[in-house]
């Protein structure tokens, strides 16, 4: 074999390799469950959201509680588009409730 022809070889296998990463990149999961409760007890799980983007949560009220049993960190915010400094880091493995009298958490993000 050439080494022009092993060089042409090598380029597309580094081609493809990055190809395939980068598209698998595209719907990576959360991988695990996050589940919240509204503020009349109904408790909503989702499986394996989305790693991108803004999530709204899944109640028009918002939830009370939020349960974060995935592998990665979220920021859960009382906004509908993940913004505002009142916002609230949690871990892989946590959970956190709202103070009395605190606005509901509507929205979160993955932390990259």
């Amino acid at each position: 074999m050439s080494v022009r022809r092993r060089l042409t070889t090598a380029t597309g296998a580094v081609l493809l390799t990055l190809a395939v990463a980068g598209c698998s990149s595209l719907d990576r999961t959360m991988v695990g469950t996050l589940s919240y409760e509204t503020d009349r007890d109904v408790v909503v799980t989702v499986t394996s959201p989305s790693v991108n983007g803004c999530h709204r949560l899944l109640v028009p009220r918002g939830a009370t509680r939020v349960e974060n049993d995935t592998l990665v960190d979220i920021r859960l915010y009382p906004t509908r588009d993940c913004k505002g400094k009142h916002n609230i880091y949690l871990p892989t493995s946590t959970s956190n409730e709202i103070a009395p009298g605190a606005l509901p958490w509507r929205s979160y993000s993955v932390i990259h």
